[in-house]
């Protein structure tokens, strides 16, 4: 893999969909959803399981035919040129593929012979990603025996077999412990840093997005809500956030709270108020001091800075939870999951 590869200029988009929609039956999984990506950067797509990411990348790899929409894919259009954005992009996919029955190398020239490239070329091309992902002293080795973050590697590794000018990763650490999570993340940021390529991923793990991805893009129920950058993210939430709890649901005291000078937003659910302020430290005693003035208990008071939690939380009213996921889905997780871990 040669770093001078990729002659684009990074600021051109390889990526740009418009009006992407995908529908199955009465439910809207992808719902209108338009951006585009630029050569060079890692956008990630954030979301909860069911949000509509793998979707999107399924439409995007030319696997689901949109229900209305388009999309070109390093300057081809998904519908009418879908061999030719085959044959330019790489896909690791959330569920592992390999052939257990195979070693690592094999699996990786399996991939190689399905894009019909010889072997002459392969072979050593192999040998250069096994050392990428450092794996070439089992390449030799049946994937029985890797661990769950060997096999993910092995999954990287096959999806980049192609010399891919865009490579697509779907949630590329699912089910991974922190060590190996951490590994992962150092490969992606090879890619980007050293080869210069285009990737796509994504990710129900706020600390992955805020730490590999240029920018992101906030999607939820099939829409994107947001896009910009981590920092652009989190600034948009507009000041420190203090969360007090009290005891009593009445009355509602939102009125009073958005008098203090440094108060910018309140918001009541239940008995949580949610105040966005300036100078978190200073506008903290002097809220718990006015909810006691009225006579009211105060059980709980934090102050958190700009997060992308509390970018997501901005944006869709609500925090990026695991449990938000179909039937289907959370047995694919922890299929993925238990693999992962043996």
């Amino acid at each position: 893999m040669s770093a001078t590869q990729v002659g684009t200029p990074l600021s051109s988009a390889i990526v740009k969909v418009e009006k992407l929609s995908k529908t199955f039956g009465n439910l809207k999984a992808v719902d209108n959803v338009s951006f585009e990506i630029k050569e060079g950067e890692i956008f990630g797509l954030l979301g909860p399981n069911g949000a509509g990411k793998t979707t999107t990348i399924n439409m995007l790899t030319t696997l689901l035919k949109p229900t209305s929409g388009d999309a070109k894919v390093c300057g081809f259009n998904i519908l009418k040129q879908a061999n030719e954005v085959r044959r330019n992009v790489g896909v690791v996919p959330q569920e592992y593929t390999a052939d257990e029955d195979m070693t690592g190398k094999n699996n990786i020239l399996l991939c190689a012979d399905l894009y019909g490239i010889p072997r002459s070329d392969s072979k050593p091309h192999a040998e250069e990603l096994l050392k990428l992902v450092e794996l070439q002293d089992a390449a030799n080795k049946k994937v029985s025996t890797y661990s769950g973050g060997m096999r993910r590697r092995l999954e990287l590794a096959c999806g980049l077999i192609n010399y891919p000018r865009l490579l697509f990763l779907d949630e590329p650490t699912l089910g991974l412990d922190v060590q190996t999570r951490t590994a992962v993340w150092k490969y992606i940021k090879t890619l980007k840093e050293e080869y210069r390529m285009t990737l796509l991923m994504t990710t129900h793990y706020l600390e992955e997005a805020d730490s590999l991805c240029d920018r992101i893009a906030i999607i939820d129920h099939g829409h994107i809500i947001k896009i910009g950058s981590p920092e652009e993210l989190k600034e948009s939430v507009g000041g420190d956030v203090i969360v007090v709890v009290i005891k009593e649901l009445e009355p509602d005291i939102s009125s009073d709270i958005a008098q203090i000078k440094l108060v910018k937003d309140v918001k009541k659910n239940n008995n949580t108020y949610r105040i966005k302020t300036e100078l978190g430290e200073e506008a903290s005693p002097q809220i718990t001091d006015l909810i006691r003035s009225k006579g009211l208990h105060v059980t709980k008071v934090s102050l958190t800075k700009p997060t992308l939690d509390e970018a997501y939380l901005e944006f869709t009213g609500r925090n990026l939870r695991e449990e938000e996921v179909d039937k289907l889905q959370m047995f694919r997780q922890r299929v993925t999951m238990r693999r992962a871990r043996s």
